[in-house]
């Protein structure tokens, strides 16, 4: 029989039982942050189920206001936790049972604050999705030389801003930067404001300086993964990429999803990825399937829409490159991973033109603007538009959902006078 809870949950809710994301939260009757996590539309006061020695022995880390230190406890509590809870939750003589203690320690979720749930110390992203980066080759190399001679060998990546990481439902202003669209630069708001598709995976457990992780240990190392929107300018990464990637086009703002799903929960949904051809050098070898079958989307909606449209659906499993892979690649020259650091994907693009992670795929560099159903176009994103995006694994008769990542883009400072 399937795992059920005493606490009704709706088939195509995010958060089931086999789920039980971790987060931080307040409440206008408690506004000090904590860690909960949430099944259905209830989110579970841990810090208060502490207090109340129902995890056997105390564990003080839910009363903090991040993961953190929770994370650093390493996999095996993680997995008591986990287990108590889903027992909690399960059981015929469970103390939840008790309406006292569920009025004390049950939050409905729509009286709920959430808030970035890890203190992010580095930030890395990947480009590990073939299907995105042949598109992109494409577009700026031709077909011929879509893919660089690197990109089948090795995960590429690089260093980001974690500064700018922000927690869902953050507004986002139009960076300003240099553009060069007729040779000579110039400084001008971003024309060309996109959105990138991708998950990002928190480190719960650390390496020492000098001491590499390998691919059999690299899931080990992983807490929990979340929805990642890696905001991008377009226009201003065209001028500044060469010689060294990325800069001002990315560090303006990254937006994540508050809930943080465990490997425990998404290890069901774990499939065969892609391929690899050439087979990769032995430090990013494995024999395991280390894809997931996360199925993802992304809407939009105009200021002057009622509803958001769906431009794209994807899926985690068409990934190249694997976390783990992409961990090991980080630290096979013994950089140091701490707990709290974040990693993302890179844009996740299917084989489709309707799965594909970003608005520089979606319209083709411009020349296919989006259609939006009260006759608007999108070319790129505007100012008043909203990006949402969401994911979840589907089980039988249940989900294992992120919830979603959302953001508004605003005007540009300058532009409003500041």
């Amino acid at each position: 029989m399937p795992l059920k809870s005493f606490i009704e949950v709706h088939p195509e809710s995010d958060f089931s039982i086999q789920n039980l994301p971790y987060g931080v939260f307040s409440t206008k009757v408690n506004p000090n942050p904590r860690v909960g996590t949430r099944i259905g539309d209830v989110v579970i006061d841990l810090a208060l189920l502490d207090e109340e020695n129902l995890f056997g022995k105390r564990h003080v880390f839910f009363a903090d206001s991040t993961l953190n230190r929770f994370m650093s406890a390493g996999r095996g509590t993680w997995r008591e936790i986990r287990q108590r809870v889903t027992g909690l939750l399960s059981s015929d003589n469970s103390p939840l049972k008790n309406e006292a203690m569920q009025s004390r320690v049950f939050v409905p979720a729509e009286e709920i604050q959430m808030h970035l749930p890890v203190a992010i110390g580095d930030y890395t992203d990947f480009y590990a999705s073939r299907e995105h980066a042949t598109n992109v080759g494409i577009m700026f190399r031709g077909k011929e030389n879509a893919l660089l001679p690197n990109w089948l060998h090795l995960p590429v990546g690089y260093h980001g801003r974690a500064s700018s990481v922000v927690i869902s439902g953050t507004d986002v202003h139009r960076p300003r930067g240099q553009v060069a669209l007729h040779g000579a630069p110039e400084f001008v708001a971003s024309r060309s404001l996109d959105f990138e598709l991708e998950i990002g995976f928190f480190i719960g457990a650390g390496n020492n300086l000098g001491e590499p992780i390998s691919i059999e240990n690299a899931r080990e190392h992983i807490f929990g993964m979340a929805l990642l929107n890696d905001w991008s300018a377009r226009d201003i990464q065209a001028w500044e990429y060469q010689p060294l990637g990325p800069f001002l086009a990315k560090n303006f703002a990254t937006s994540i999803s508050p809930w943080v799903v465990t490997m425990d929960a998404l290890g069901p949904f774990r499939v065969d990825g892609p391929k690899q051809d050439p087979a990769p050098l032995s430090y990013l070898t494995t024999d395991s399937a280390n894809g997931y079958d996360i199925k993802l989307e992304v809407t939009l909606q105009s200021a002057a829409m009622d509803a958001a449209q769906t431009i794209s659906r994807s899926n985690m499993k068409y990934l190249y490159w694997s976390i783990v892979q992409m961990l090991a690649h980080h630290t096979v020259t013994g950089c140091n991973m701490r707990v709290g650091d974040l990693c993302g994907t890179g844009t996740i693009s299917g084989p489709t033109e309707d799965s594909y992670g970003s608005m520089l795929e979606l319209t083709w560099r411009g020349e296919k603007p989006i259609a939006l159903p009260n006759g608007e176009t999108r070319k790129f994103l505007q100012d008043g538009d909203t990006v949402t995006m969401k994911g979840y694994c589907q089980g039988d008769g249940y989900r294992i959902g992120f919830g979603e990542v959302t953001g508004k883009i605003l005007p540009a400072l300058a532009d409003r006078g500041r």
